[in-house]
């Protein structure tokens, strides 16, 4: 009978396929590959510019306010890589593809997975939306709060998720596990822990990755105030304070409330902003997501923050918060590249599914007839709007 070799392109081809089973966060928000990045000689260097949507103030009446276009993009940066390094003996590559897969390739495969995955995961720290059930498990209620605010800032319906630390996704399966649901959803919940599809969201994950929220000194009532009228933009001047921030907190600002995208019109509800760099305290400028704006189509608050008036942060003091989150696809991006496939070696493969390109290299070592192998990815990712997140803080 002939030996089955495997190739390292069929090797390549199989990581793929496990990798993308293990990410539940990655696979479902927008991914991109870009071909550019895969061109030999003239690169595009590691940033892809991403169009953001324009903005429009309306017109009352018939008299004509011809209004400028001032087109925005963000930067995605594709510059991060990880890896698997293995070691293949001759007659490790003579196994069957499936034992092959079972024996290294998913192992290995299961690390790289997690570690690209919380990479990813770090960006609902940029969520400044936020649902304080702080203090309580995880209800229907507050998943739907949640989606309230998805919701509100005109979240497409489809495409929605939720991803649960796994302390919520308990709660969540407890609190409603006396509730109405299909039977095969039913199954899944008492075999598996998993919720069904409910609260609106199409996709419910649970996942053991999410990073966690620890906040500065600051407590709830902050006792800083705002130092200046008519602030805008991405920081709020503030008085002197002992306290500090952390990157990821959640504050309001007196008289800053948030508008509807459309309409403009006041919601009567504060608008929540996430603080986005680390603040050591005393008097200065909190960097703060998104851009306070006050006019034209960008418009997102009623009026500047109240000169005076109190900043609050949501939590407490130096507390430290697992967050769930739930998000349409388009909140946030991950994109991969592809590595410039060497000459000289053994053999070298690239394989790219769903939007996410896999290197292989394997050469030869002569003094014990092994073929060292390396797997990677290169990859960035990036909020793109988060105004489709929602950050929920239980317990």
């Amino acid at each position: 009978m002939a030996n089955s070799i495997l190739t390292p392109t069929a090797v390549t081809r199989e990581a793929l396929v496990v990798l993308h089973q293990k990410l539940n966060f990655i696979g479902s928000i927008n991914r991109q590959y870009d071909d550019s990045f895969a061109k030999e000689g003239a690169k595009i260097g590691s940033d892809l510019k991403i169009r953001l949507p324009n903005e429009y103030v309306v017109r009352s009446g018939m008299t004509m306010n011809a209004q400028d276009t001032t087109e925005t993009s963000t930067t995605l940066t594709v510059s991060n890589v990880k890896g698997v390094d293995l070691n293949f003996t001759s007659q490790e590559l003579t196994l069957s593809l499936q034992d092959f897969s079972d024996r290294i390739i998913e192992p290995a495969m299961s690390v790289l997975a997690a570690q690209v995955e919380a990479d990813a995961l770090n960006m609902a720290l940029d969520v400044y939306q936020v649902v304080n059930n702080i203090g309580s498990t995880l209800s229907m209620r507050a998943a739907l709060q949640a989606r309230k605010q998805l919701v509100d800032s005109l979240a497409p319906g489809s495409s929605r998720s939720l991803l649960l630390n796994t302390q919520d996704n308990l709660d969540l399966v407890d609190n409603l596990k006396g509730l109405f649901q299909d039977t095969t959803q039913v199954a899944k919940q008492y075999r598996e822990g998993k919720v069904g599809t409910t609260a609106g969201f199409g996709d419910i994950f649970e996942n053991t990755l999410m990073p966690s929220q620890n906040t500065g000194t600051a407590a709830s009532a902050t006792t800083y105030t705002v130092n200046g009228a008519g602030q805008t933009g991405s920081g709020v001047v503030v008085a002197a304070g002992a306290t500090t921030f952390k990157k990821g907190d959640v504050l309001t600002f007196v008289g800053c409330n948030r508008v509807h995208p459309e309409t403009k019109v006041d919601t009567g509800v504060l608008q929540q902003f996430v603080v986005t760099a680390d603040y050591a305290g005393g008097a200065g400028t909190l960097l703060i997501s998104p851009a306070i704006s006050t006019s034209t189509g960008r418009q997102n608050v009623t009026a500047s923050p109240t000169n005076g008036g109190a900043v609050v942060k949501v939590g407490g003091a130096s507390a430290v918060y697992r967050p769930s989150l739930a998000f349409h696809k388009d909140a946030f991006t991950f994109a991969t590249a592809d590595l410039v496939q060497p000459k000289g070696v053994d053999f070298a493969a690239r394989e790219v599914m769903d939007g996410i390109s896999m290197s292989m290299v394997r050469a030869f070592q002569i003094s014990d007839r092994s073929f060292p192998c390396r797997i990677d990815i290169l990859y960035g990712y990036k909020t793109l709007r988060a105004q489709l997140a929602s950050r929920i803080l239980s317990n």
